[in-house]
């Protein structure tokens, strides 16, 4: 049995606990490898290896740091076919998706190649008599991220090509469920020349890895995952002094106008609701339809497309599958419990996605494209994010209903308009209570220049991930003010220095 092991000080390392967790390919159900779980000692020395190393790292010159994420984009881009098979068989999702992914993340190293010119501050002469001011922004230390299972590259490329380009040394802690593709990233690092120490993966359970936010050498945290877990780190983190950008939750919907072009709204929602099998953060689990009229078109598109949805593994021979199998057992059960819930609560089943199978591959955990209609905002499928192939038609009478019923959920991560009128999509961009928005876009997730990040119960804490955020995020600035006299200052100053 392959085991995934840890990967501090440049060197890969099994845990001395001999304890080990499975993890299985969903496409199948079978255990492919075994994923060591640290010890605490093991995860203190870790942090320990990241703060030797980082004297040295945030020394370096901007430039070689840039160079070096050059060297590790090529990597990237060589290693593409085999990471995106490390994806498919630890995740799940169909190979054009683990391949978007990795485009995705890859953009990130693109932007952070170019911290030199992000890094450069600011400058004024003559502030006054002889007086000159300026900025620089410097690393903060030590920093860890914490990612989901959703996307195994993706979302650690959000993270640590920024703090490493900023000067920042790094420790990731990936989930049991697909943990391998974030070691192969850090063998990728080491040869394209990243010193020893200043990147570090370790595997451990969620009570160790309090360490990651507590220990008085760490500096700063980056979280994904659920609003719960979000929110506690983000209070202990800030409790113990730390930086802390914590994402969570999402129930991202789409208002869809009787005036929206039809064909190309069911096209942008079947790939926003089923991409992925519903696993993404961005994805698109409610449209909120105007007009009964309206809906009906959209139901009567919608259902032959969702029944007819190419499910299966996510590398096959022959034509590619549309959606893989969701991620586990247990989630499979819980995707499945709340299609029950639906139907308890009286939406109306369009599609039922309970007890699919995948001729030849029954142990996977597969659930069918499921479509609810009259759906509600009292309904519990309304309100929770399912993380799965299910979509809720909710049916309103006009625009302003519509938007009120997006503003009122807890939830305020992405949101879009489906619409051939300029003025509702302008009125539905300055109106929404979302940090992503999309017009006509159905999965409105910003390119690695711009911040990626939600409103309200999605996010705990003031910055974003990537683009300008990322950088603000993992440095601090410093402002000199600085005079050259040719002489002695002759008179003590006792009030207010001014300039001028």
């Amino acid at each position: 049995m392959k085991i995934t092991g840890n990967f501090i000080g440049g060197n890969l390392c099994q845990s001395s606990s001999q304890q080990t967790v499975p993890v299985h390919n969903p496409a199948t159900g079978k255990v492919g490898r075994e994923v060591t779980q640290s010890t605490a000692d093991e995860v203190l020395h870790a942090i320990d290896i990241a703060h030797q190393a980082f004297k040295g790292w945030s020394q370096t010159p901007p430039l070689r740091r840039a160079r070096i994420l050059f060297n590790f984009k090529a990597l990237m881009e060589k290693h593409r076919d085999e990471l995106a098979q490390l994806i498919v068989s630890e995740h799940g999702k169909v190979l054009s998706d683990a391949q978007g992914e990795l485009t995705r993340g890859i953009e990130v190293i693109e932007f952070a190649c170019g911290i030199p010119h992000l890094l450069k501050g600011e400058y004024s002469s003559s502030v006054g008599s002889g007086v000159d001011s300026f900025s620089m922004m410097q690393p903060i230390g030590v920093v860890a991220g914490i990612t989901p299972f959703n996307f195994p590259v993706m979302v650690p490329l959000w993270m640590f090509p920024i703090a490493l380009a900023c000067g920042n040394t790094f420790i990731l802690k990936p989930p049991a469920l697909d943990p391998t593709a974030s070691v192969r990233m850090a063998e990728l690092l080491k040869e394209a020349g990243l010193p020893d120490g200043v990147f570090n993966v370790v595997h451990c359970d969620n009570n160790l890895a309090s360490l990651l936010y507590t220990d008085p050498r760490i500096q700063g945290v980056s979280f994904v995952g659920s609003s719960g877990v979000a929110q506690h780190i983000y209070k202990t983190a800030s409790a113990h002094g730390k930086r802390v950008q914590a994402f969570g939750a999402a129930k991202n919907h789409a208002i869809i106008m009787p005036d929206a072009e039809l064909d190309a709204t069911v096209n942008a929602v079947m790939g926003g609701a089923f991409g992925s099998a519903g696993e993404r953060c961005m994805a698109l689990p409610i449209v909120v339809v105007v007009g009964d009229d309206t809906a009906d078109k959209l139901i009567a598109r919608l259902k032959p497309l969702v029944s007819e949805l190419r499910v299966g593994p996510g590398i096959v021979d022959g034509e590619e599958n549309e959606m893989g199998p969701v991620i586990s057992a247990a989630h499979q059960k819980k995707v499945l419990g709340y299609i029950d819930q639906g139907v308890k609560e009286g939406a109306t089943l369009v599609i039922d996605g309970r007890n699919y199978q995948v001729p030849g591959h029954e142990g996977g955990y597969y659930v069918g494209g499921t479509l609810f209609d009259n759906v509600t905002p009292d309904m519990v499928i309304y309100r929770e994010e399912i993380f799965g192939p299910v979509l809720g038609v909710v049916r309103v009478p006009d625009y302003q209903t519509a938007i009120n019923v997006v503003n009122g959920h807890e939830f305020g991560n992405g949101s879009a308009i489906f619409t051939s009128s300029g003025h509702y999509a302008r009125q539905f961009v300055q109106e929404v209570e979302t940090g992503m928005v999309g017009v006509n876009v159905p999965v409105p997730v910003p390119m690695a220049f711009h911040s990626f990040g939600g409103w309200k119960r999605s996010v705990f804490g003031a910055l974003n991930v990537h683009g300008p955020d990322g950088v603000r995020f993992y440095t601090r600035m410093k402002t000199t003010t600085a005079r050259w006299p040719t002489g002695q200052q002759t008179l003590s100053e006792f009030s207010m220095p001014t300039l001028g």
